[in-house]
């Protein structure tokens, strides 16, 4: 019987040594890629030279989150965020619209997540209205818009699912959400739980699937017109490695305004025209991208020193592919174009994962951009 307890007990430490060897590897194996200088660029510069970085759908005690509004800026404020977007439960949350503003120099933006009769959705930068949003989805929809703001469908295929149906009055949806994904994927982050404590980008990045759904519905609404796309953090009490994992870059003329509510206009109008994009920032720094119309041209900067393929996309397919830094197609024809750019570098994020998406750009029939 001894014995057989030392055998044991050998075995588990053995068992153990190999699981913190395991666990060791994985964390040295991380590495986030920032971009060494690349050349200068001799082609027109891009429009919207001043780059914010933001965090998109989350909630706090307002709802169901487990952190105050001040707990929650301060997480954000502390990861390098210029903004972050409240979006707590109610039809509207009042009491979160209510703490909009500066928080230490992090602007503090809110909407609300509608629980509408198709699903979840999220309103943003409309004006208080005069009662409750309806509960029918492309009701509410008209209704926020004729105050001013626009609507993004949540988590269409998770959670609480998104019933599709025939309205075409909903302004865009999430690509990918990390809570949804850790509820999809827990099992990849519980077996690295302990590198949560010091290594929590390698965990969440193992959680990150192909949105495969998403992508292809997305290209369905862009058949019809401009259809946002967004990386949501969908964060609840994980926040610090949320706000590391999903990012939104706003892409503006000028830096945001001293005053709130000029500043709020600022973002909210770049979000609702899609001069933005969403990136997995905990796999690479994806500063400097940049997609653009120039007269009869589709223009590409994705100014990074490591591998990385970008894809520029039409009717749901690739029809330009390019490993370079910046790279011109001609549009081929009307409709919608966006690209998707690929890490091509050893890291926890699968090779299938769009590290990077654009939003659209619609080429009209008479070759203007229209966004």
């Amino acid at each position: 019987m001894r014995r057989r307890r030392l055998r044991l007990r050998t075995a588990l430490l053995a068992l153990a040594a190999v699981y913190a060897a395991w666990l060791a590897a994985q964390a040295v194996g991380y590495k986030r890629y920032v971009s060494a200088p690349v050349e200068a660029s001799s082609s027109p510069a891009p429009p919207f030279p001043v780059e914010l970085l933001g965090a998109y759908h989350m909630h706090t005690k307002f709802s169901d989150g487990r952190k105050t509004v001040e707990a929650v800026a301060e997480v954000a404020r502390r990861a390098g965020l210029d903004f972050i977007i409240l979006t707590d439960h109610g039809s509207p949350n009042e009491p979160s619209l209510a703490a909009q503003g500066r928080k230490d120099g992090l602007l503090v933006l809110a909407g609300t997540e509608i629980s509408s009769s198709r699903g979840h959705l999220v309103a943003l930068a409309f004006e208080p209205p005069p009662r409750p949003f309806a509960q029918n989805a492309a009701l509410a929809a008209r209704e926020v818009r004729a105050l001013g703001g626009f609507t993004i469908i949540a988590h269409p295929f998770s959670k609480t699912r998104w019933s599709w149906g025939g309205e075409d009055v909903y302004n865009g949806l999430e690509i990918m959400d990390s809570d949804s994904m850790l509820r999809r994927h827990w099992p990849r982050a519980l077996i690295r739980l302990p590198l949560l404590f010091f290594k929590h980008e390698a965990v969440f990045l193992k959680i990150v699937a192909r949105p495969e759904d998403q992508i292809r519905m997305w290209d369905r609404m862009l058949e019809e017109g401009m259809a946002l796309g967004f990386f949501s953090v969908d964060a609840h009490w994980l926040y610090r490695p949320a706000f590391a994992l999903f990012r939104l870059h706003v892409l503006l003329e000028e830096s945001p305004a001293a005053d709130f509510a000029a500043a709020r206009t600022q973002i909210f109008e770049a979000l609702r025209h899609g001069r933005f994009f969403s990136a997995v920032d905990a796999a690479a720094d994806p500063a400097g991208f940049r997609f653009w119309l120039d007269g009869q041209t589709l223009r590409v900067r994705a100014p990074y020193s490591f591998a990385h393929e970008a894809r520029l996309i039409h009717g749901g397919r690739a029809v330009a592919v390019s490993m370079e830094s910046e790279f011109a197609h001609p549009a081929a024809g009307p409709g919608a174009y966006r690209v998707e750019v690929y890490l091509r570098e050893r890291s926890p994020l699968d090779g299938d994962v769009p590290w990077i998406i654009s939003n659209p750009v619609i080429v009209p029939a008479g070759g203007k951009e229209s966004r």
